[in-house]
């Protein structure tokens, strides 16, 4: 699988000076949100080595106490599309386990079955609910005036 003719690139990409510092805060956001990327990958997204990266992964990095996790396509060192693309490599080279005990969507079984009411409601609520209490209650309140003026 190859990347769109538009899509690539020629030899490393250049990052500003100003936007160097950000590359760690890139890494870490990528290492905790797509762990299922290799090293190359990461490398190839951000523009950093591979010594970075291991120092961000585990935690030696000189700056490490005060990097907060950022998104690389909002720091602007790479595309939303480089990134789907590398993400969906690594997830087609790295397929999920069967056994993996995340939660699952529950049975249509389970979330259709009619339940049974937690609660009795109160007389008071059964008179509050009752079509014809309703209907005396608002002819008391205001109906009478006009049925004597129909009159």
């Amino acid at each position: 699988v190859t990347l769109p003719p538009q899509a690539k690139k020629k030899g490393p990409r250049y990052t500003p000076v100003s936007r160097r510092h950000e590359r760690p805060s890139a890494i870490l956001w990528l290492v905790r949100n797509h762990s299922e990327l290799k090293d190359a990958q990461i490398m190839r997204l951000v523009g950093t080595t591979k010594t970075t990266i291991a120092s961000v992964r585990d935690r030696t990095h000189w700056n490490a106490s005060t990097l907060t996790p950022m998104d690389p396509v909002t720091l602007g060192l790479c595309s939303q599309i480089e990134l789907d693309f590398e993400v969906q490599r690594a997830a087609k080279e790295k397929p999920i386990d069967a056994a993996y005990g995340g939660a699952t969507l529950l049975p249509a079984s389970e979330t259709t079955a009619r339940k049974e009411p937690e609660f009795e409601p109160s007389e008071k609520q059964r008179d509050d609910l009752n079509v014809d209490a309703v209907f005396a209650k608002l002819k008391g309140i205001g109906g009478g005036k006009k049925q004597d003026d129909a009159d």
